[in-house]
């Protein structure tokens, strides 16, 4: 029986230089960082990796460069999702021969298949892919797998979990419900990083966190905190990363708000892919003192030059906050940045 692969796995942004190719040596200093800040796993090649915004080559160069840095210290789980079947299959090969612990692949893109298609597609890789495969699911973007297809495709021993972006914890039983029973060793994880608690709760065994990539110590200590029970101190966690995560993702160009949030933690990781006009640029600086504000709050970067309208730490006093004065504070700095058009 595999071990199932559990922790925080950080879908990892790619550092570009002034010419909008890959910096390696940024890049390979984000891995290092990321590891001793504590995640249990990497994700190279996700969603918040913006995979559809770079070339076969360069994808492959990613995995290539994770798997020869990391160096069996902690789990890669590669993005292997390509256009067709083909290019999957031999995108799985090449980084199965790289050391690469599994792989992520995404249900069918673009064309909506149905759940009979979406099995026949996932059956072929299951069939013939030399390495472990875990499930992508993120109806948004890509053909849902429900239920029913998951359990189908759980009786193939190379597939050996999920990864699922919907942050539906109902769903996510559902499946832990039907599965599980069948395969006590298949992994289950969520993508969603404001409902990773209630997740936990409900029997993920982790997630692939974007705010990892700009909090990586918070989001270990939610899954820790977590594990071991501490509820209400894990839910007063949860509700601070909610706040982070709800301005990175909506206020922000994804995943231009995770990608601030790196550069403010010291990285160099040029301009995205995506070409900005100039009010986007100027809203994007305007975005990064409030983020800054938020982060601030936890001690791992100093309030931006402008001051923050109110810190959580000091409105909670010397005591330990109670859940519901953490949320009043919360939105007590959403309200105040938003007033000031930050928001």
């Amino acid at each position: 029986m595999a071990k199932r692969l559990s922790g925080i796995f950080t879908p990892m942004l790619v550092p570009l230089d002034e010419r909008g190719d890959l910096n390696e040596s940024e890049f390979r200093r984000f891995i290092n960082w990321l590891i001793a800040s504590g995640v249990n796993g990497l994700y190279p090649n996700g969603s918040t990796g913006e995979f559809t915004r770079l070339t076969a080559e360069e994808r492959r160069r990613i995995v290539r460069i994770v798997c020869d840095e990391v160096k069996g210290r902690v789990p890669v789980l590669a993005g292997a999702a390509e256009a067709n079947v083909k290019e999957t299959l031999a995108a799985c090969e090449l980084y199965h021969s790289y050391g690469a612990t599994a792989v992520a692949i995404v249900s069918p893109f673009y064309y909506k298949l149905s759940a009979e298609s979406v099995y026949a597609h996932f059956r072929e890789i299951a069939l013939h892919s030399p390495i472990d495969v875990t499930l992508y699911n993120i109806p948004m973007f890509a053909s849902p797998i429900d239920v029913p297809t998951i359990q189908r495709l759980s009786e193939f021993e190379r597939i050996i979990g999920i990864k699922d972006s919907t942050g539906d914890v109902a769903f996510m039983m559902r499946m832990i419900s039907a599965v599980r029973p069948l395969r006590p060793d298949f992994t289950f994880l969520t993508g969603w990083d404001c409902v990773l608690v209630p997740m936990l709760v409900a029997g993920v065994d982790g997630g692939t966190n974007a705010a990892s990539n700009v909090v990586p110590e918070l989001m270990r200590r939610l899954y820790d905190l977590t594990r071991a029970g501490q509820l209400e101190t894990a839910m007063d966690l949860q509700r601070r990363i909610l706040a982070l995560f709800d301005l990175m993702l909506y206020q922000f160009e994804f995943p231009d708000g995770f990608r601030a949030g790196v550069e403010m933690r010291g990285f160099d990781f040029g301009r995205s892919r995506q070409p900005q006009t100039g009010i986007q640029s100027a809203d994007r600086a305007r975005l990064k003192d409030a983020l800054q504000c938020l982060v601030s709050d936890a001690g791992l970067v100093p309030p931006p030059p402008g001051g923050c309208p109110v810190s959580l730490s000091a409105a909670a006093g010397d005591g330990a906050p109670s859940s519901k004065d953490v949320e009043n504070i919360v939105f007590d700095v959403l309200d105040v940045l938003r007033q000031r058009g930050l928001l």
